[in-house]
């Protein structure tokens, strides 16, 4: 692990907003870290509001998207949702569907399968609509890139509205509205949506002829907040207020879907984390294991005992994805060592029986292990699909950019792509990326980092500073939880291993003459045992442990030396 310090703000302002909003300096250098400066950038920081929310109007195209659908209500076309099978697609089109369905009855929903169709929008999907009599399809987390389908479709007599947040490429389809704030020629202030968010401030939008605020819209949000968390868009401007009223309502009223969904894992309150690790995954897994219709139908149910045989359906196919993922990243892991590739600038690693549902969550994994841009390929009819990953500061997208003359198609982001091939170009393509790779990364980044906000004193963790570090959420890209270090500290001699095969590392720290004591958890860590015989620093986050209904202010620890 690398560990990096960021470097500290200019005294002068740390010592302004400290006095300002009566902080000790280390929240001050915190904030002024991520831009929160004022007294003002504070209390939008703090207190995000609805009211700072963006007109959708400032989205280009977005007067002529609504334009389109009020012609397709005036004149009773058929309109379908169309969107992608992951949970910013599926959110996205549970969104807008329902939305709609509360003003006009004419409804459709299509999720693309994703071993038939694949990723994106589809001719089998067009030729569904075609065959259906819809005259309008509203496509949500893709079709930046669909230039050749969106003119099929129009040869069918077929408009398309796209609502994406993708990279464009040079060319824009020839849709009737293309909504994309991160198209050149729009100026949208905030291009960070994602295809849930962009869902969003369409039906935002719709909504201003009918005199609907948005207090109305507030219902959707859980949606947006689930979607804004599982597709790891960051978590600022917009995003930050969406995430955050959208957290309220996971956990104040939410949709029968996730209420379902938090009913069979029996957990009262959940943070943004809970979001990524318990709601996203079993809406993921419907599209990965079998199809991202449940998905649809999971968060668009009505009746709540539905809903909960939706949600114990779905928690099956979790677990035979758990199941899954854990025997294919073994297999990748062994085609890895046999290959002698285990010191190479990338993985690129390929299985014709793969389950393609679970390949992305296998690229992840096998980061974890190797830590380096990663694909991983299975068979896709008569191509190769593959799931990309990167780590931190390689764009992985750029570098799929410099062999295009193997791919057959592609998409993504910096940090996450899917591309196609041939069978035939697979090895031609593995050998130009790792020579991509190797020419093109900081050699720094090939090893995990740190990033740490601040040192400080273990002494400086009182109620009021965790307090403050809490009201900080929802964490995520760009606003992540605090990270801090401390130095010379001491266990108290009852340091042990813990868990099944002892794996993790539990602790009760103090430093220097200050004897009062910190429990500390450090997951994965227990092969460090040796290193707290003496003094040793520590990189960790705060964290709440709640014991036999007492609540108290635990260290996990991220590494130790």
């Amino acid at each position: 692990m690398r560990w990096t310090l960021k470097s500290k703000p200019e005294k002068e302002k740390i010592d302004t907003l400290a006095k300002e909003l009566q902080v000790n300096k280390t929240i001050a250098a915190i904030l002024c870290q991520r831009n929160i400066e004022t007294f003002k950038d504070a209390k939008k920081f703090f207190r995000p509001s609805l009211k700072n929310i963006h007109d959708p109007f400032l989205m280009k195209d977005m007067d002529v998207a609504v334009a389109r659908i009020e012609t397709a209500i005036s004149n009773n076309e058929n309109i379908l949702v169309f969107g992608d099978y992951d949970v910013d697609g599926t959110t996205a089109v549970s969104l807008v569907s329902s939305y709609l369905k509360t003003i006009y009855p004419n409804i459709a929903t299509y999720i693309p399968d994703r071993y038939s169709e694949g990723y994106g929008v589809s001719y089998m999907g067009i030729d569904f609509a075609h065959d259906n009599d819809f005259s309008l399809i509203i496509a949500l987390d893709c079709g930046i890139k669909a230039i050749e389908k969106v003119a099929y479709a129009s040869e069918k007599n077929i408009d398309f509205i796209i609502c994406d947040h993708h990279k464009p490429g040079p060319e824009i389809p020839k849709a009737v509205a293309v909504l994309n704030a991160k198209r050149e020629d729009c100026n949208y202030p905030f291009d960070e949506l994602c295809g849930c968010g962009v869902g969003f401030k369409l039906i935002q939008a719709l909504g201003v002829s009918r005199n609907q605020t948005i207090d109305h819209f507030v219902p959707y949000l859980d949606l947006v907040a689930t979607a804004i968390a599982a597709d790891i868009v960051p978590m600022n401007g917009e995003n930050r207020i969406l995430a955050y009223h959208g957290l309220k309502v996971i956990n104040e009223r939410p949709r029968n879907g996730i209420k379902a969904i938090i009913h069979q894992v029996k957990k009262t309150v959940l943070t943004i984390t809970d979001v990524v690790f318990i709601i996203a995954p079993r809406i993921n897994a419907a599209g990965r294991m079998k199809h991202g219709n449940y998905a649809v139908e999971l968060l668009t149910e009505m009746d709540l005992d539905s809903a909960i045989e939706f949600a114990a359906a779905i928690e099956i196919f979790n677990a035979d994805r758990k199941e899954l993922d854990k025997r294919i990243t073994d297999e990748a892991i062994i085609q890895i060592i046999d290959n002698e590739e285990e010191q190479g600038f990338s993985t690129v690693v390929f299985q014709e029986d793969w389950h393609k549902g679970v390949i992305g969550i296998v690229a992840s994994r096998l980061i974890e292990k190797y830590y380096r841009p990663t694909l991983v390929f299975t068979k896709s009819g008569d191509k190769l699909a593959a799931s990309a990953r990167s780590v931190k500061g390689f764009d992985v997208y750029n570098a799929l950019e410099e062999c295009t003359e193997f791919i057959e198609q592609f998409g993504g982001h910096k940090y996450a792509a899917g591309l196609t091939l041939l069978p035939e170009n697979y090895e031609n393509f593995k050998k130009k990326f790792e020579e991509v790779v190797a020419k093109t990364i900081d050699k720094a980044f090939l090893t995990p980092e740190i990033s740490i906000d601040a040192e400080i004193d273990l002494s400086e963790i009182t109620p009021k500073f965790f307090r403050i570090i809490q009201q900080m959420a929802p964490f995520g890209p760009m606003n992540m939880k605090p990270t801090f270090t401390s130095t010379c500290v001491r266990d108290n001699g009852y340091g042990k291993q813990v868990g099944a095969d002892k794996t993790h590392l539990k602790l009760t720290i103090f430093q220097g003459d200050n004897q009062k004591t910190y429990n500390a958890i450090g997951f994965n860590l227990g092969d460090k045992i040796d290193f707290v015989q003496n003094d040793f620093d520590i990189v960790y986050a705060l964290d709440e442990n709640e014991w036999n209904g007492y609540k108290t202010v635990q260290l996990l620890l991220k590494d130790l030396k």
